[in-house]
């Protein structure tokens, strides 16, 4: 099987993790014990990672508070900011850390059940870890769009009514 293949494969399955290996074999015409030999490889070499179900908790009911933390660091001597953001990243409410250009270094995703918890996470965990000189804390009021994934796609029209 040809690097084409396998990125199409992987464009598939990023699509629809649901796909089974005989699916994706007929969409590409390709042999499915051969797909599922390829799929096995990937998840061995860590290519594909994670299977994973998106899911609205604001449609469902049980809202969670999200929040980006921009972060300033001090890169440390030979490792650079790897130190700091595995640190950081270890931490059960962190989602997410990505090195960044411009005016901080980390974006921290951080997720909690309420206000107060990702305020305390950053003010008793976060912040007070040796190697972050300042942290600017942004709540996720809503969103829109997740992941590739219009959230809200299909609501009731919200056109203004046009009377004669």
């Amino acid at each position: 099987m040809n690097g084409t293949e396998a990125r199409a494969i992987l464009e598939l399955l990023e699509g629809n993790a649901r796909l089974a290996a005989e699916e994706v074999g007929r969409m590409l015409g390709l042999d499915g014990s051969e797909v599922g030999a390829k799929i096995r490889e990937l998840e061995e070499r860590r290519i594909i990672i994670k299977y994973q179900t998106l899911v609205n908790w604001e449609r469902f009911g049980d809202e969670k508070v999200s929040a980006l933390i921009e972060v300033r660091v001090a890169p440390q001597r030979d490792v650079g900011f790897d130190a700091v953001a595995e640190r950081i990243y270890r931490y059960p409410e962190v989602t997410g850390v990505r090195l960044m250009s411009g005016a901080y270094d980390l974006a921290v995703f951080v997720e909690g059940s309420s206000l107060k918890e990702v305020s305390l996470f950053v003010a008793t965990k976060l912040s007070t870890l040796e190697d972050v000189l300042s942290t600017t804390t942004h709540f996720v009021l809503r969103s829109y769009k997740h992941e590739g994934v219009i959230l809200d796609d299909g609501e009731a029209d919200r056109r203004l009514v046009v009377a004669p």
